[in-house]
């Protein structure tokens, strides 16, 4: 194998910002918050969505809109109605 062809792996830790849900693992991924699990030192990666929280996997019909897109969007297309179908020809 060549040498310094692959990115380090690291142990991290991802947090779920909606749920708060922990999830330990190895990753290429780092950070500089850092947080000693089991006396091995982890890098803290906080993610917006999880398994945990994602409606898919938890079966809820729950939405969190951190951007404000379904409002920009109402904004600037909410007035706007068709009339009828296009006519074809």
């Amino acid at each position: 194998m060549k040498k310094d062809i692959h990115p380090q792996y690291n142990p991290v830790v991802f947090v779920d910002m909606t749920t708060g849900a922990r999830f330990v693992t190895r990753s290429t991924k780092s950070s500089d918050k850092k947080e000693v699990i089991d006396g091995v030192e982890h890098s803290v990666i906080s993610s917006g969505i999880t398994s945990d929280s994602h409606p898919f996997f938890t079966g809820q019909k729950q939405f969190v809109d951190t951007e404000g897109r379904i409002d920009k969007f109402q904004k600037r297309f909410g007035a706007v109605r068709r009339v009828g179908k296009p006519k074809i020809g």
